[in-house]
């Protein structure tokens, strides 16, 4: 090919493809939708038994697409381990997770699952900009939590839970990434096989009701879809074309992103405070930086961290 074809052939790649701000943007707001729609579904089918739908329906798409079994074969026990450690993790953050956004709004608890991340980061790298980073995140959940605390107690509790289970998921996600002989996404499908395994006790039971109602079956099967194998997907499209800073400047938005998905689908509007204490957070979030040099900030949602890259840790 010459070069003058060649350069014909990339312009035209370009002009097919989409932005990857546009992968971005369907990543982020599916990783909000999949939650929301799981609150339409408490009404009608309990909140363990939504959480039991979303990650089981999750695993069985990945097992499908990935069959991690057949990348676990070779891996010493150390490996496998950690693959346990990492799905049990990742269902006991999930499980708290739905019961948190059953009592408090989306935006609360997408913010404050941030604030691991940022101390996580502000450990690992003590320097000005990230204790100024945390000070921020500190503010805003401060804020957050003292507006509603009076009436969601227990929501609190369930959305601190919750973080601090997403900062040992993303340092489990971490180790599990960095393993030789193990990619990101495989093992990610096996801890998704982990965690279904591991919830059906905690929310197997509550989910019965929904399989007498097809329509209710499907439903959590989309929230499974719209949580876990969508972002995931848009996700990497997005990371394989954007700069790191772009990226890490754009992941700053999620918890508004929250609180507008939160705001259309289940007419949460916060309160002046709300709005103060997750703007806080956003600030937090924009000015930490990973001590890692080639760390992406991990995705919340609790999802965690999109498989096949470097985490901070």
């Amino acid at each position: 090919m010459t070069p003058a074809a060649a350069r014909r052939s990339s312009a035209a790649n370009r002009v097919s493809q989409p932005p990857p701000h546009l992968y971005f943007l369907v990543s982020a707001v599916f990783h909000y939708l999949g939650p929301s729609f799981a609150v339409l579904l408490f009404g009608r089918v309990p909140v363990l038994g939504v959480a039991w739908l979303r990650i089981v329906s999750a695993a069985v798409i990945f097992a499908a697409w990935r069959r991690p079994w057949r990348s676990l074969a070779g891996l010493e026990s150390g490996g496998r381990w950690l693959l346990l450690g990492w799905g049990v993790a990742l269902a006991l953050m999930n499980a708290c997770f739905y019961e948190a956004i059953s009592r408090l709004a989306l935006g609360t608890v997408s913010a404050i699952e941030f604030l691991p991340v940022i101390a996580l980061a502000a450990i690992g790298a003590r320097s000005v900009r990230n204790l100024a980073a945390l000070g921020f995140a500190v503010a805003g959940v401060y804020l957050l939590t003292d507006v509603q605390l009076a009436g969601a107690a227990l929501g609190f509790v369930f959305a601190f839970c919750n973080a601090v289970l997403f900062s040992v998921y993303i340092v489990l996600a971490d180790r599990v990434a960095k393993r030789p002989g193990l990619s990101g996404i495989d093992g990610l499908g096996a801890a998704m096989l982990v965690a279904a395994v591991v919830v059906c006790p905690i929310g197997g039971w509550q989910a019965a009701s929904a399989f007498a109602r097809p329509l209710l079956l499907l439903a959590g099967v989309g929230v499974g879809v719209s949580s876990s194998v969508i972002p995931y997907v848009t996700d990497q499209l997005a990371m394989a074309r954007l700069p790191r800073a772009t990226y890490a400047t754009m992941v700053a938005l999620l918890p508004a992103i929250a609180t507008v998905v939160g705001i259309v689908v289940l007419s949460q509007v916060p309160g002046l405070f709300e709005i103060v204490g997750v703007a806080l957070v956003i600030v937090g979030v924009a000015v930490h930086q990973p001590h890692a040099p080639d760390a992406r900030i991990p995705r919340p949602g609790n999802d965690g961290p999109s498989p096949g890259h470097t985490h901070a840790t």
